[in-house]
């Protein structure tokens, strides 16, 4: 595999400031590196981190700043040291696209925890264009029974739930619960049911109990019902945290049973005051997981491939990305949306 490093222009949708629409922009991203593949993007998911970039919720974005890191599409260059992926393979990229490789968690086989972990996004510029370059360890091959017009969520909001399901090792006769069935919580009804778990789902809106069940749920509570969640305490195994909402944390804990977990993947916006005393007694635990490593991601691919596990998407051009971006701050995406690059 050679190295090309003759001048490219990459074109995509930037923002120019906070909150900004989104406007076409060209950059030069410079040689290829000899570890990196260079991807044609096909597809990139919509993701509340772009909207959260797009208008600097966080602080921490430079504009003009292409945001996209659920990226589907073909490889169409790649690095001398690139190892295990050739020209003309469809591969996704997610949240990361790079890691030190030499670091204990990286050598570990846990480079998404590497302290210099490269975001796709964060300080570069993302998959709302045409092309995009990653390291060729974050570069994951699609398997050929997915679709990849709706496989790109499953690079970030797929990684991200399936990460704790191996990381805590789920059994198929735990009892488990998800709270809040939206991008990411209505994959992981799909994947619960999949992995054998009695599963419980936990929304605000009783509304959705149908949809709830048709993605994979066995029971469907109220989670803001107080007396709804008292009649399931001590039932639970582990109970995973996709919303973004403060909820009530000391009832929630009491759902689960001894050694149970409550798990956060999903950024609620104030501390969680939980007593001590809630934990000791029956060796309760908190914990917290970012997306999975590549290695995960890999297998959570063969795992949809095997069941057919695809996340629920609505597809927009990536010509009206503007239009993606604020059906996204609606909050009225089902469940995750996605732009398709040719359009």
């Amino acid at each position: 595999m050679s190295n090309n490093t003759e001048p490219t222009t990459f074109t995509g949708w930037a923002a120019t400031s906070a909150g900004a629409p989104l406007e076409r922009y060209s950059y030069d991203p410079g040689p290829l590196g000899d570890e990196e593949v260079e991807v044609a993007v096909e597809y990139c998911g919509v993701c509340h981190s772009d909207q959260s970039l797009i208008d600097n919720d966080w602080g921490i974005s430079q504009y003009p700043f292409i945001p996209g890191h659920e990226v589907v599409g073909r490889i169409v260059r790649a690095g001398p040291q690139v190892r295990g992926l050739e020209v003309g393979q469809r591969v996704g990229i997610g949240w990361y696209k790079g890691s030190c490789m030499h670091c204990s968690s990286c050598i570990g086989g846990s480079h998404h925890l590497c302290a210099t972990a490269k975001p796709t996004i964060i300080g570069s510029h993302g998959g709302f264009a045409d092309r995009l370059r990653t390291h060729w360890a974050w570069a994951l091959k699609l398997p050929d029974n997915l679709d990849p017009a709706l496989a790109g969520p499953l690079f970030c909001a797929g990684s991200t739930v399936f990460n704790p399901l191996v990381e805590f090792d789920i059994k198929p006769t735990d009892r488990v619960g998800v709270v809040g069935i939206g991008g990411l919580g209505h994959l992981a009804l799909r994947f619960l049911n999949a992995w054998g778990c009695d599963v419980t789902a936990f929304t605000s809106s009783l509304s959705k109990q149908d949809e709830a069940k048709r993605l994979g749920a066995h029971k469907v509570v109220a989670s803001t019902d107080s007396d709804a969640l008292k009649a399931i305490a001590g039932t639970l195994d582990f109970l995973l945290i996709t919303a973004n909402a403060n909820l009530d944390w000391t009832a929630m804990l009491a759902t689960l049973r001894g050694k149970g977990r409550l798990h956060f993947v999903g950024i609620v916006p104030d501390a969680i005051p939980v007593h001590v005393f809630n934990l000791i007694p029956q060796q309760k635990s908190l914990s917290a997981s970012p997306v999975g490593s590549p290695a995960t991601a890999a297998t959570m691919l063969e795992f949809c491939a095997r069941h057919q596990i695809l996340p629920q998407v609505e597809e927009f051009p990536m010509s009206k990305v503007n239009e993606a971006v604020e059906h996204l701050r609606s909050g009225k995406a089902r469940y995750r949306i996605v732009l398709n690059a040719s359009k």
